[in-house]
């Protein structure tokens, strides 16, 4: 059974690059993948909060949060 990984961003360039180099470097048959546009689903912002993102781009595997660079903190897309 797969595992669920979700990669949280804002739409920058320092996101979208982790996105092509990060994200989609991840092993679909270990994991399945859910890319969240934090600009474009705001409603979301709590739900990356509760996984303990704290600035994007960041990945969440198995519910434990890893920051790959810093693009922007949460409260700046609040």
């Amino acid at each position: 059974m797969a595992k669920k990984a979700v990669f949280y961003h804002a739409g920058c360039s320092v996101c979208v690059e982790a996105e092509q180099n990060v994200a989609e470097a991840l092993d679909r048959s270990r994991y399945n993948l859910e890319i969240v546009h934090l600009g474009q689903h705001k409603e979301r912002l709590k739900e990356a909060e509760a996984a303990g993102v704290k600035s994007v781009p960041a990945l969440v595997l198995d519910g434990l949060p890893f920051h790959i660079n810093f693009g922007a903190g949460l409260d700046a897309l609040k």
